[in-house]
């Protein structure tokens, strides 16, 4: 079986260090067998956001950009979450995507998509999850993109 380290090079997908709250939270909870992620922001390896508005001045590619930058996060945080053992995350069970979108952008599921696709790259039919894409009329710092996890472990 491949580890998920494995898989991770194999994709060519580089975990940063996870990224510390920007508020009065914590960025991880574990309960029993489940891995709370807290809302991750498209904040890339460099330190930079994909801030905006999509449909206004972001478009469809800029948000697919931030979903995956979030989905990077979510796994940072799990990383840190598991002491640096991903191969302990059992399931995605689900994920919740917040875009920042006009009021006549209708494509909030294609924006969360990426993060989707990634979740399934990386765990396999372990990454396929239930999913809700909603739009919202600003995010923390002017996110473009949040998006929170729960993980089985």
């Amino acid at each position: 079986m491949t580890s998920i380290s494995d898989k991770l090079k194999g994709l060519n997908i580089v975990i940063p260090d996870a990224p510390a709250p920007v508020g009065a939270y914590v960025a991880f909870k574990k309960i029993k067998n489940l891995l709370y992620i807290s809302g991750q922001l498209p904040i890339s390896s460099n330190g930079e956001m994909i801030k905006g508005k999509i449909g206004k001045n972001l478009n469809l590619q800029d948000g697919q950009k931030a979903s995956r930058y979030c989905v990077i996060n979510i796994i940072a945080q799990a990383k840190k979450a598991m002491n640096g053992d991903l191969d302990k995350i059992k399931n995605c069970v689900k994920i919740t995507g917040y875009v920042n979108s006009t009021d006549d952008f209708y494509d909030q599921p294609k924006v969360i998509n990426p993060a989707s696709e990634t979740l399934s790259e990386i765990f396999g039919d372990n990454g396929k999850h239930t999913r809700a894409a909603v739009s919202t009329n600003s995010l923390p710092l002017g996110a473009a993109v949040e998006i929170d996890a729960i993980f089985e472990i």
